[in-house]
């Protein structure tokens, strides 16, 4: 595990702090400030137990650590009403990299076989035309509509941070260009705040480039407010209305990350919802990325606050990798 992301929680006595990652730690590797300039020194930053998933900053650390009430905001005091479940003020919202200051990179090994939960399955045959064509060598158009998530937001080069990490469409791109050694192009039409009812526009605009991929990704902000019916039925039009412009045109549907949840604005039982409507359109030619089934066991393990990218409904460069290597495994054979 290379670069997970933890934020460091102080006991309330003010003395130690600590973190869990997602797999018992066989032997650490380093620890690293989020932005990767500062190596931390084990002893006197930290400690560790063989076979524990927990990190313990001792008195003195120079690794960040926060009291869970620095995590909140006064009520009506940011430019969003971010409220906590609680009634308890409000959940420090991070524009940029707010988030990412406070969190720390841990690089470990881990034992084979720890990930308890399902993992992406390359199958050719789910999207022959795309695979077809980057094993062959040929160049390769990517569409990308979605979201926030999807414009890249909090991820630190978005954000003109270190370590300068793109978001997870570019990394997409740049992962498939350098495994195939193929020209791969990228054009993202994602816009913050919109919803899968704003994805019949979007198809508009991105059938003029041809795309031989198109990546769909929304579900954040519908699980607010729209149904799950409609959610599959804007779906649905989508890839209708690209398939009869361009009837090559393959698609991997994103079943979304899960937001914060102390947030109540959002609807948590959407989430795996939406995921399952996304999985009925699945067929030749469409295929299923799950970050939802992903971070509901990165939840059972992790806090929100270790993997956000603005503390509500953002993932962080760790967050933005995860996508890009859950959706890239459909594209690229496991080795």
């Amino acid at each position: 595990m290379r670069g997970e992301s933890v934020l460091f929680i102080r006991d309330k006595t003010g003395g130690k702090a600590r973190a869990s990652v997602l797999f018992p730690i066989r032997e650490m590797l380093e620890i690293r400030s989020s932005a990767g300039d500062v190596a931390y020194e084990q002893g006197r930053d930290y400690t560790w137990k063989s076979g524990s998933r927990e990190i313990v900053l001792p008195v003195g650390s120079r690794i960040n650590s926060s009291r869970p009430e620095q995590l909140r905001r006064p009520a009506d005091s940011q430019r969003h009403r971010l409220t906590h479940r609680d009634g308890n003020g409000e959940i420090m919202f991070g524009a940029k990299l707010e988030y990412h200051d406070l969190q720390t990179a841990i690089s470990y090994r881990r034992p084979v076989g720890a990930w308890p939960g399902p993992k992406p399955r390359f199958d050719e045959q789910a999207l022959p035309h795309v695979i077809g064509r980057l094993k062959q060598k040929d160049s390769l158009k990517i569409l990308v509509m979605g979201d926030s998530i999807s414009t890249g937001c909090n991820a630190s080069g978005w954000a003109n941070g270190a370590p300068f990490q793109p978001a997870y469409p570019e990394l997409v791109r740049q992962h498939l260009a350098a495994h195939y050694g193929v020209q791969v192009e990228l054009e993202n039409l994602s816009i913050s705040g919109k919803t899968s009812r704003s994805g019949l526009t979007m198809c508009d605009q991105g059938i003029h480039g041809k795309p031989d991929l198109v990546i769909i990704a929304f579900g954040m902000n519908d699980s607010a407010g729209v149904s799950v019916a409609d959610y599959r039925k804007n779906t649905a039009a989508m890839i209708a209305k690209i398939r009869k412009a361009q009837p090559q045109a393959e698609f991997i549907l994103v079943a979304t990350m899960l937001g914060n949840r102390d947030w109540p604005r959002l609807k948590q039982e959407r989430f795996p919802q939406f995921r399952d409507a996304l999985s009925e359109l699945c067929e030749r030619g469409v295929a299923l990325a799950d970050l939802t089934t992903t971070w509901a066991e990165f939840m059972k393990r992790k806090k929100d606050w270790d993997l956000t990218g603005n503390g509500v409904n953002h993932p962080n460069d760790f967050g933005h990798r995860v996508y890009a290597q859950v959706i890239t495994s459909l594209l690229i054979p496991s080795k």
